[in-house]
């Protein structure tokens, strides 16, 4: 027996769902399409820094489209969802459906199955193909705009600050303009004399990058003299630097962009050094609930759709869609996680229970109108 039949499949479940997918991937490929020549432009202000050219701006942008459509699934997934049901009420086949004795549940039943579906394959690329794409971007950029700077795919940033040569597996940017710094964890520092000779081997658990100067925290430096080997400990130690802090946050590996496997790797190693680990933990979070989110705007949106078979149209489908995605996103659920950041709030709360109420704002709804 097919899957299909397992699942109850029916003839008005494949109506309802090609119906939707076939608006999806338009509405998908035109929403990518508006994120990718953005990007693109704003990479243009960039060319000359170094040997950053036109053809490495647009390789970039290309690296970066398949995070990017991971991002945008949800808000085309509830346009397609908006427009292909609409379609289907302006041919009045929803009205056939319902005439038919189907509950509007029971209309959208196989739809849900097929969200899920894709909306699992796009976790799948938000593990592989996501964050390998945004790791060659991340090296096209800064090899092109630097000498003294190069992301490697095995050991993280390097970065060169006269005879010095800094290593560090992970880094993250916080704060904004003038208060902007880059703070790297795992650091190793390998000084040479001028004639190549490695004088010493600093590690330390972290190093950031301020106003023009590094400062070091919880260092070991092993000095290698002609008959001995020093070692010296430090709580904290600063250097000037030359580095360009905006070359140098590029080096620096968002962590959205990480995968599940690196940000787990990256949460338990700062929890064990008692380092802030809040936007790892925040991205980690929207991860896994991500499915859950996508549940929640299609169920908010369904109604409406419904809504469309007498009044409305095109225009009002698509302004409600704009409405409720970006609405959701910016005025609940950003709130949720912003003020989790602040106010200490665990980070599988703030995450789940946006979702949670608007899915049942959306089932009190729609079980009114059934």
């Amino acid at each position: 027996m097919s899957l299909a039949r397992r699942l109850g499949w029916r003839i008005h479940d494949h109506l309802v769902v090609r119906a939707v997918l076939g608006m999806l991937l338009p509405v998908w490929l035109l929403l990518l399409g508006f994120d990718g020549i953005t990007a693109f432009a704003s990479e243009l202000d960039e060319l000359g820094e170094g040997s950053y050219h036109l053809g490495g701006a647009l390789l970039y942008t290309l690296y970066t489209l398949p995070r990017r459509a991971y991002e945008l699934f949800p808000t085309a997934m509830v346009l397609a969802a908006l427009l292909g049901l609409g379609a289907l009420a302006a041919r009045s086949e929803l009205t056939a459906l319902r005439a038919a004795g189907l509950s509007r549940r029971r209309i959208v039943r196989g739809l849900l199955v097929a969200v899920l579906v894709l909306t699992g394959l796009m976790m799948l690329v938000a593990e592989t193909v996501g964050p390998a794409g945004e790791k060659q971007a991340q090296a096209l950029v800064v090899a092109a705009k630097s000498d003294h700077m190069a992301v490697a795919k095995w050991s993280g940033l390097w970065a060169r600050e006269g005879d010095t040569y800094l290593n560090a597996r992970q880094g993250l940017v916080r704060g904004e303009g003038a208060e902007q710094r880059v703070e790297l964890s795992d650091v190793d520092l390998f000084a040479f004399d001028p004639d190549g000779r490695l004088l010493s081997i600093t590690a330390a658990k972290r190093a950031e990058h301020r106003h023009g100067e590094w400062t070091l925290y919880q260092l070991t430096r092993s000095h290698f003299e002609e008959d001995q080997v020093r070692t010296e400990r430090l709580d904290s130690e600063r250097w000037p630097s030359e580095l360009d802090p905006q070359v140098l946050s590029l080096g620096t590996s968002r962590p959205r962009y990480l995968s599940t496997r690196e940000l787990s790797e990256s949460l338990d190693y700062l929890t064990r050094n008692k380092l802030d680990a809040r936007a790892f933990a925040s991205a980690y979070w929207q991860r896994w609930f991500y499915p859950l989110n996508i549940l929640a705007m299609l169920m908010a949106t369904l109604p409406f759709a419904f809504g469309t078979l007498r009044s409305g149209g095109f225009g009002k489908r698509l302004m409600i869609g704009v409405v409720i995605a970006v609405g959701y996103h910016l005025l609940m659920r950003q709130l949720m996680l912003n003020m989790a950041d602040v106010y200490g709030i665990d980070q599988r709360l703030a995450n789940l229970l946006p979702p949670l109420l608007l899915m049942a704002a959306s089932w009190l709804y729609f079980r009114r109108q059934v």
